[in-house]
């Protein structure tokens, strides 16, 4: 188990954004898997493994059956690549107060103070002109090192704030310093520092994607290193294991095996990246096609076929358990929750969970229970839209965790290698 873990925290370290993800789950998958392009047509052959990515963020991978057929059935596992952060503005950085600073938006809904007094750094794609102006170039960027800092306000200029709390306005308290505004270049110095690191003169850049991101490396804690701290383990521990999972898994004589990992689940999935657009449903129609089965029979296959979305989830805080329902209080290192909504923000239904938990029974796993409290919302999961979109059973499981949303995130060790024989099982065909 130390091995996967250590993969799952590299893995995360090498994946600051969700372009960085992608990159990192390919090479997770290896040569074996041969890429396919969108824009071409798909030949495949039986018992193939392939891999297709749409805008470099998101991505699904197959392993074919030896014999494609309508009795057939698809055996999935979604999840998304990106977190919760801040991106930066296209036009962002201005000078205040004799500081540089840059703006940025907020990215899904992430815990503000936790992203203060960190040492941050900048991730992301930067596209360049090329030959062709409908296909500009593009390059992953990623400082590692530190690069900026949102400080807080020192505690003699805001004396209640342990009494009352630290409330942060997105627009203007939370504003990264990276220099001083007499510095060499001023206001433009931070793209020409990025630019040149890539190689590329600024004059060329068009356009970028780029976020915050802590410069910590993802550490384990406690007496027997049972915990893990990490950012974006929500969602990149459930990718990592469904990318181990279909990496180890072997071609069945009659089932295909999928994973599908989007982005933009923190903000709604409504893109033509994200599971909310049509990827995942155009992916598995043209596999199914190539693979010569007519409308009919592809409908079929959707029908006896199973959808695992796999999302983290709420572990019982100790300090805050009433903000818990009582007799569905997860704990980590106990196994994966399966997670159940009546107001469908979670797609498990009662076929689906018995299937998840045979599955947790024919892999010696322990499984537990969440539901939120009645008086709180609840949030939701890529699960939802994707049985609507597709009509596929779905069941909606993940490892608990808690500070869900911090810049830095906590999770149990050994739920690594639950989910693992989980997500194996449901690769096994058995």
């Amino acid at each position: 188990m130390g091995a996967l873990i250590e993969q799952l925290l590299e893995f995360i370290d090498r994946s600051p954004s969700p372009y960085h993800a992608v990159e990192a789950a390919l090479a997770r998958l290896g040569p074996s898997f041969s890429r396919l392009d969108e824009r071409q047509a798909y030949a495949l052959e039986p018992g193939g493994r392939y891999v297709v990515t749409r805008s470099g963020s998101s991505l699904v991978a197959v392993v074919l059956p030896q014999r494609l057929s309508a009795e057939s059935r698809v055996l999935a596992i979604g999840a998304h690549t990106d977190s919760p952060t801040f991106r930066v503005k296209p036009q962002a950085s201005y000078a205040k107060e004799g500081y540089l600073q840059f703006g940025v938006e907020v990215y899904g809904g992430p815990l503000f103070a936790s992203w203060t007094d960190r040492d941050l750094g900048l991730a992301g794609r930067l596209w360049f002109r090329g030959d062709d102006p409908l296909a500009p170039e593009s390059v992953l960027y990623h400082s590692r090192s530190p690069i900026c800092r949102i400080p807080q306000l020192a505690i003699h200029l805001n004396r209640e704030v342990n009494q009352k709390g630290l409330t942060l306005n997105a627009q203007t308290e939370m504003c990264p310093i990276w220099g001083i505004a007499d510095d060499p270049g001023g206001e433009g110095a931070l793209l020409e520092a990025i630019c040149a690191e890539t190689g590329r003169p600024q004059s060329d850049l068009l356009s970028f994607e780029l976020v915050l991101c802590d410069t910590q490396p993802s550490a384990r804690s406690g007496l027997s290193g049972e915990f893990l701290h990490a950012p974006r383990l929500d969602n990149l521990a459930m990718c990592f294991a469904a990318l181990s999972a279909l990496a180890a898994s072997k071609a069945s004589p009659t089932d295909l095996y999928l994973i599908a990992l989007f982005d933009n689940e923190e903000v709604g999935s409504d893109s033509e990246r994200g599971a909310g657009g049509n990827f995942l449903e155009v992916t598995v129609e043209r596999l199914l096609h190539a693979g010569g089965l007519d409308l009919e029979g592809r409908h079929r296959i959707v029908r006896r076929s199973l959808f695992v979305s796999a999302d983290m989830a709420h572990s019982v805080h100790p300090n805050f358990a009433d903000k818990h329902e009582p007799r569905h209080m997860p704990v980590m290192n106990r196994g994966p929750v399966i997670k159940v909504n009546a107001q469908e923000r979670y797609a498990t239904t009662g076929f689906s969970a018995a299937v998840l938990r045979d599955l947790c029974r024919r892999a010696e796993i322990p499984h537990q229970w969440f539901v939120n409290r009645t008086d709180l919302g609840c949030g939701s999961t890529i699960g939802p839209m994707t049985a609507a979109r597709m009509g596929i059973p779905t069941v909606d499981v993940g490892n608990a965790m808690l500070s869900m949303h911090s810049a830095r995130e906590m999770a149990g060790a050994a739920d690594v290698e639950y989910v693992d024989r989980l997500f194996a099982q449901l690769f096994s065909g058995q």
